[in-house]
């Protein structure tokens, strides 16, 4: 791989954590010893949501082979935890993962490529053609997944699955529409991707392996409701954003390798942001 260049890191990838102390020592061991095998520095940013168990302690004194810092975020949600991390965030390249690492760490290869090309948003969909899903059989939770979806696709750019928790964005481009969100709970990812379509975001999504992890924190019968009021208000205040995304699809032949013509961003958004490929140097209702 050769030596790294010192400095900033060009990609910080958050973690948002709601009393997680039970599961974030391996996810954090599984994500730093990932991070340090890529072409690139990267750190993580965990994010304690008002947690009141020893998720921060935890976080405060992890020792790995990234760095890792601590953000509190007082305000309860994982919308809001992940909302504050992006925009505490620096980096050309940004993202989040859930704290569970239920999408396989091998997708981060693909995402980096990606972004270093100049995919503006590259997330993680379980409803690609070529995604390996294991243990996602609650049949009341793949109904609302898929009734969830059929709603949001005119919001989100026609995406099929917009709550992978999966995610990565140009630096800019992510702080500029995480400035915009408003919703504090589990649809935030909506209104979130909402705001990339609005700025005239290529989306690309990717195939991953994805397994489902005891311990969610999202209920079906808890927090049903509260999505779909969530989602209308979302639509009120984003409503059709303008010309729909273009979702780039079967980009990636299998999980962990790319290949495919790049789709160049679309209204000047690269040069915008100020990204070239050379300056690169838990879920919700789905």
């Amino acid at each position: 791989m050769g030596s790294r260049p010192e400095g900033p890191a060009p990609l910080e990838i958050v973690v948002p954590a709601y009393n997680e102390a039970g599961r974030l020592p391996r996810g954090l061991g599984l994500l730093g010893d990932k991070l340090a095998r890529l072409p690139v520095r990267a750190t993580i940013l965990v994010v304690d949501n008002a947690s009141t168990d020893g998720t921060a302690g935890i976080a405060r004194s992890w020792r790995g082979p990234v760095p890792v810092r601590l953000l509190r975020c007082e305000r309860r949600g994982k919308g809001a935890a992940v909302r504050a991390g992006l925009l505490a965030t620096s980096a050309p390249y940004i993202g989040f993962m859930d704290a569970d690492m239920a999408t396989d760490l091998a997708a981060l290869d693909d995402a980096l490529v990606l972004l270093r090309e100049g995919r503006p948003v590259v997330v993680g969909s379980r409803r690609h053609g070529r995604s390996v899903v294991e243990g996602y059989a609650l049949p009341l939770r793949r109904l609302g997944a898929l009734a969830f979806n059929r709603v949001v696709r005119d919001i989100a750019g026609g995406l099929s699955d917009t709550q992978c928790g999966f995610k990565f964005f140009a630096g800019p481009l992510g702080r500029a529409a995480a400035a915009e969100v408003r919703t504090a709970g589990f649809s935030f990812d909506v209104e979130l991707l909402a705001q990339c379509v609005r700025r005239g975001a290529v989306v690309t999504d990717i195939p991953v392996i994805w397994r489902d992890r005891p311990g969610s924190t999202f209920s079906v019968r808890r927090h049903s409701l509260q999505c779909f009021v969530d989602l209308a208000r979302i639509r009120a205040r984003v409503g059709r954003a303008g010309p729909p995304a273009v979702v780039v699809r079967d980009v990636v032949t299998a999980p962990g390798a790319v290949s495919g013509p790049v789709v160049p961003p679309q209204g000047g958004l690269s040069s915008a942001s100020g990204l070239s490929s050379s300056s690169a140097s838990g879920a919700g209702p789905g």
